[in-house]
C-alpha cells in the first residue's frame, strides 16, 4: 500500500496557515483509493478556512436511514477535491422521515444527499415463500419515499442526490427455489430502476448509481458485523465510492466542470511517435494496443459530441500530424474535430496557455492528458489549475483514466453545450479573422453582430441557470441563482429573469448572457449579470445594458441600480457599470442611473432584431 504520510501532510500545513489546499494536492488527494487515507483527510480538512477565491462554498446536509459513520469525512474530502468548500449539516439518527416531512431542512442546505440502505425497504420480517407480498412492499415504501421527497422540494429550494441500493446477499440467499430468487431480483432492480426514475420526476433531483458503482470496484458492500453493531450498512470503501459519486454532483450543479480537452498524439491518440515510425508504424486499430488508442479516441469523440470542447497539444511537425488526421484510415478524429491546434516545437504549457487565450477560457476550465511525466509536471507547475490525466502506462486503461473523474459532469446538457465545440472553434476563426483590419472597431463591425434579448423562456430556463452557476469572470456580484430559484423569478410578477442571445457572420452564438433584475418599486434593481467569456471584447456588456435601461424606462422606473461585489475571479468587470453611464452611489458597490435621461450605450458595431414582439428588444 502507499504511503500517503507526505500528502496528509500538505493537508495539515495548508490547515495550519488557514489556507486551501492546492490544486495538485486536491487532484492527488482524489486520485487516492485507500479509504482509510481520505477518512483522515477528510478529518483533517474540517478546518478549512471559511472563504477563499479558490473553492466554491456549498452547503451539503446528509439525511441517512442509518448510521452515517465516516461518511461525513469521505464526503468532505471528496467535495474539496472537486473544488468545493463544504460545510456539512449532518441529520440526527433516526430522523430521515421526520427531516423530510418537516420540509424544511436545518441549515438552508444547497444540496440534500439521502444516505439510503435496505432496511428502510425491506421488513424485518418477511416470508421466503411470498415474493409478491414482499414485490408490493417494496413498492410501496419506494411510493412512500418519493412522496416525502416530492413534497419536501416544494418548501426547499435544494436539489436532492439519491442513489441505488445493493441487493443485500442476505435477501438473495435466504430464498432456495431459484424462480422465486429471480423474481426478487427483478423486483429489486426494479426497486433501483424506479430510485433512478426520481429525476424524471424534479430537475433538482439526481440519482447515482451505487449499485452499478460497486459491481466495478474491487470493494466490498458490507461489514456484516459493524452493520449489526452499529447499524452502518456499508464499508468505508463503499461509503468513498458514493461520496466521490455525490462530489462529482455537486461540482457539477455549482458550475465547476471543465470545458476543454487538450489532449496529446504520442502515446495518447495513438501508440508510438509519429517522427521515429512515420504514418505506417503507428499503432492504431486493430489488435492490442492499437484498439486501445482507438476506443480512446471514441470516448474522446463522445465527450465532443456532449460539448466538450477539444484542443490539440503536440511536440510534432505539423504538416506530418495534417497527414494522419486528414489520412490515416483508422483515425477518428479528424483537423474540424478541434477547436485549437497546437502542434509545434514549444512548451506544452505555454501552448496550453495560447490556447485558453484564444479561446478566451482559464486554466481551471482545462482538462489535459499526456504520457509524459515531464510534460506534465511542467503544465502543473505552470499551469496548477489544469487537470492532469496520465497517458502512460498499459493502453488498456486510457479510457478508464479520462473518464472516472468526471470532469466534464454537467446536470443537464442543455442546447448550447451540444453546440460548445463548434462555438469555440467559430472564435478560433474570429481570432484569425480579426488579423487583417486596421483597428478593433473595424473588426468588430465587420462581425456583424446581432443581439437577440427577452425575458427567459421555461425552455430557457436551463442554460440560464447554467450560466449562473458556471460563468465567473464576468459576474457581477457572485450571487448564483440556481434553476429553481430562476424558475421562481421568471413567474414572479415583480422580478425579471432575462436572457441574451448573439450571432455574427461567423454563426449563432446562442445564448451568452443572463440578467435577473428586481423590478418592484420604482427602483429596478439589478440582481447580478453575468456574460460568457466566449464573446468577452465585442461590447455585448452593454448593449445588454442597453436593454435593460430602455426596458426600466418604458416601465416607469425612476432609477435602475446595479451593484458590483468582487469575489477573487470577477476582476474583469470591474468598473463595468461606470463605463455603462452609471454613477457611484453612497453604498459601496452600488451604482445608479435614471432610465429617462440615460444615453444609449449600445455600441455602434451591435444590432438587435428588428421584431415587434414584446419578447424581443
Amino acid at each position: 500500500m502507499k504511503d500517503f504520510t507526505e500528502l496528509l501532510g500538505c493537508l495539515r500545513a495548508a490547515m495550519a496557515t488557514h489556507s486551501t489546499p492546492s490544486p495538485g494536492v486536491r487532484q492527488r488527494l482524489g486520485e487516492v483509493e485507500d479509504p482509510a487515507t481520505v477518512r483522515r483527510a477528510g478529518r483533517i480538512l474540517a478546518d478549512l478556512p471559511p472563504a477563499g477565491p479558490d473553492l466554491r462554498p456549498v452547503r451539503v446536509a446528509v439525511l441517512a436511514t442509518c448510521t452515517i459513520g465516516p461518511f461525513e469525512h469521505l464526503l468532505r474530502a471528496a467535495l474539496v477535491t472537486t473544488g468545493t468548500r463544504p460545510t456539512l449539516l449532518l441529520g440526527d439518527y433516526g430522523t430521515f422521515e421526520l427531516s423530510l416531512a418537516a420540509g424544511e431542512i436545518d441549515g438552508s442546505p444547497d444540496v440534500v444527499t439521502c444516505l439510503l440502505d435496505e432496511r428502510y425497504f425491506v421488513p424485518r420480517d418477511w416470508s421466503a415463500v411470498d415474493t409478491a407480498g414482499l414485490t408490493e412492499h417494496l413498492t410501496a415504501r419506494f411510493a412512500e419515499l418519493r412522496g416525502l421527497i416530492l413534497a419536501c422540494l416544494r418548501r426547499t429550494p435544494g436539489a436532492f442526490v439519491l442513489h441505488t441500493v445493493p441487493m443485500p446477499a442476505e435477501l438473495r440467499d435466504s430464498v432456495i427455489s431459484w424462480r422465486a430468487r429471480a423474481a426478487i431480483g427483478r423486483a429489486w432492480h426494479r426497486l433501483n430502476a424506479d430510485l433512478l426514475g426520481l429525476a424524471e420526476d424534479d430537475g433538482r433531483i439526481t440519482v447515482v448509481d451505487l449499485a452499478g458503482e460497486l459491481a466495478d470496484l474491487a470493494v466490498t458492500a458490507r461489514d456484516e458485523r459493524l452493520h449489526r453493531y452499529a447499524d452502518l450498512p456499508y464499508t468505508d470503501g463503499a461509503l468513498l465510492a458514493l461520496a466521490r459519486q455525490v462530489a462529482r454532483v455537486v461540482a457539477a450543479r455549482s458550475g465547476l466542470s471543465r470545458k476543454v480537452l487538450a489532449v496529446d498524439l504520442d502515446n495518447t491518440l495513438w501508440g508510438g511517435v509519429l517522427g521515429e515510425a512515420g504514418e505506417a508504424g503507428l499503432q492504431l486499430g486493430g489488435l492490442y494496443p492499437g484498439n486501445c488508442y482507438q476506443d480512446l479516441q471514441r470516448a474522446v469523440r463522445r465527450l465532443r459530441e456532449q460539448g466538450v470542447v477539444l484542443v490539440l497539444a503536440s511536440k510534432n511537425d505539423a504538416g506530418a500530424v495534417d497527414e494522419v488526421l486528414i489520412g490515416h484510415p483508422e483515425m477518428l478524429l479528424r483537423p474540424q474535430d478541434f477547436a485549437v491546434r497546437a502542434v509545434n516545437w514549444s512548451a506544452k504549457a505555454e501552448n496550453l496557455r495560447q490556447a485558453a487565450e484564444t479561446l478566451n477560457l482559464a486554466g481551471n476550465a482545462f482538462v489535459f492528458m499526456d504520457d509524459s511525466p515531464f510534460e506534465r509536471g511542467h503544465v502543473a507547475a505552470e499551469l496548477p489549475d489544469v487537470a492532469l490525466v496520465a497517458a502512460d502506462g498499459d493502453p488498456a486503461h486510457l479510457v478508464r483514466a479520462l473518464l472516472r473523474p468526471g470532469w466534464f459532469d454537467v446536470p443537464e446538457l442543455t442546447g448550447t453545450d451540444l453546440k460548445r465545440p463548434a462555438l469555440y472553434r467559430s472564435r478560433a476563426l474570429r481570432t484569425d479573422f480579426s488579423t487583417g483590419f486596421a483597428s478593433s472597431e473595424d473588426y468588430l463591425h465587420a462581425l456583424r453582430t446581432r443581439v437577440t434579448a427577452h425575458p427567459a423562456t421555461t425552455f430557457e430556463v436551463g442554460r440560464v441557470a447554467q450560466l449562473s452557476a458556471r460563468t465567473n469572470q464576468f459576474n457581477l456580484t457572485g450571487h448564483r441563482f440556481d434553476e429553481a430559484a430562476t424558475t421562481a423569478m421568471c413567474a414572479d410578477p415583480d422580478r425579471l429573469v432575462a436572457s441574451f442571445a448573439v450571432s455574427d457572420r461567423f454563426g449563432d452564438e446562442g445564448i451568452v448572457g443572463a440578467a435577473w433584475i428586481e423590478c418592484r418599486g420604482q427602483v429596478w434593481r439589478v440582481l447580478n449579470l453575468v456574460l460568457s467569456c466566449r464573446v468577452f471584447g465585442r461590447g455585448i456588456e452593454f448593449a445588454i445594458t442597453d436593454w435593460i435601461v430602455r426596458r426600466a424606462r418604458d416601465a416607469g422606473a425612476t432609477a435602475l441600480a446595479g451593484r458590483y461585489v468582487p469575489t477573487g475571479r470577477n476582476k474583469v468587470a470591474d468598473g463595468f457599470w461606470e463605463k455603462a453611464g452609471f454613477t457611484p452611489s453612497d453604498e459601496d458597490g452600488l451604482y445608479t442611473v435614471v432610465p429617462a435621461t440615460a444615453p444609449s450605450c449600445l455600441p455602434t458595431w451591435i444590432a438587435y432584431p428588428e421584431t415587434s414582439d414584446d419578447r424581443h428588444g
